[in-house]
């Protein structure tokens, strides 16, 4: 007789805890959407966060080449002195009715009218043309091809005339003669380097804006790579090669002789973290505000021709507040 084994309920497989089990490994194994939402803002907060200061910290960076470079150049501010019989390099020859007077060797071939920082940078061993323009059409357009004349936060600045760093012409060297008359003779030129050893916490160049720092911050446009001049002096960086101090008068010279008016003035460009690079003629290279370099600014943010606190004790030479130099 055959045996019967009944099997015991435990021993049948239970339905309701395979489902349950089933149910339960489905929600270990992934996220639900509200903790995936969660996650997703959390790294968005995260990248809100870290994004300004990575970007700040490009900026510093960036300040902080354009700093070595203006230090390079400086090198050749003293050696151009030293070559020249203690003159300082103007910040652009005055132009001769002789053609053949306005073209100068400037180490790596012959260029016309030579800005200040290419006379310096071939003084001191780099050349900031290759190849260098002795023709008049390239006075303005001849393109920088030495990254230690460019600022990296605008490297697109690279023509010779609308370029990043300004000069301070009007009391280091003016060889502009006066009323274009060669007759009347330069403005300021020569000029000894004497005049600021005594006092050598004397500007020498900074980051410049040109004839756009005298126009309120709306009406600027971008730069002309090109070398040619914006009409109404808007163009950042327009005759940007020359800085011109804190204060002028009625009688003063202007980064652009053919814009000369109040609103036309040149000033420095606080583009490295609300600052500009500002190289001095001792050799040290510091970043300032406008203000602390004695512009007076506007609240539409452009510079003051004159008034207020505005001061030219950082560019005179003296340590004091003098003039420029007249044109008359």
């Amino acid at each position: 007789m055959r045996r019967t084994i009944n099997q015991s309920p435990r021993n049948q497989p239970d339905m309701t805890d395979r489902a349950t089990s089933s149910s339960s490994d489905n929600r270990l194994g992934g996220f639900t959407l509200i903790e995936l939402l969660v996650v997703i803002s959390i790294i968005a907060l995260l990248i809100g966060i870290l994004l300004p200061a990575l970007s700040k910290a490009r900026m510093t960076a960036k300040a902080a080449t354009c700093a070595a470079r203006m230090s390079q150049i400086s090198v050749g501010w003293g050696i151009y002195a030293d070559e020249n019989k203690g003159t300082m390099v103007p910040g652009q020859p005055g132009r001769f009715g002789d053609e053949s007077k306005n073209v100068y060797w400037v180490g790596n071939g012959y260029q016309y009218r030579p800005r200040w920082y290419v006379q310096m940078g071939a003084s001191a061993g780099f050349y900031a043309f290759a190849p260098p323009n002795p023709n008049r059409d390239g006075e303005h357009s001849t393109q920088i091809a030495h990254d230690v004349f460019l600022c990296p936060t605008v490297p697109m600045w690279t023509s010779t005339r609308n370029n990043a760093f300004g000069y301070n012409y009007q009391f280091l060297g003016n060889s502009r003669f006066r009323g274009d008359d060669e007759g009347r003779g330069m403005i300021h030129h020569p000029v000894k380097i004497e005049r600021v050893l005594a006092y050598a916490g004397t500007v020498m160049f900074a980051d410049s804006l040109g004839t756009a720092a005298g126009k309120p911050e709306s009406r600027r446009v971008p730069n002309l790579q090109s070398g040619d001049r914006e009409p109404e002096g808007l163009a950042r960086g327009g005759h940007g090669y020359a800085l011109d101090p804190p204060r002028l008068t009625g009688s003063s010279d202007y980064a652009d002789t053919r814009l000369s008016s109040p609103d036309h003035r040149s000033g420095p460009d606080m583009r490295h973290v609300g600052g500009a690079n500002v190289a001095f003629c001792d050799g040290h290279v510091t970043r300032m505000t406008a203000a602390e370099m004695g512009y007076l600014v506007n609240r539409d943010g452009s510079i003051a021709f004159s008034g207020g606190e505005s001061t030219n004790r950082l560019f005179s030479g003296t340590a004091r507040d003098e003039d420029p130099p007249s044109v008359n």
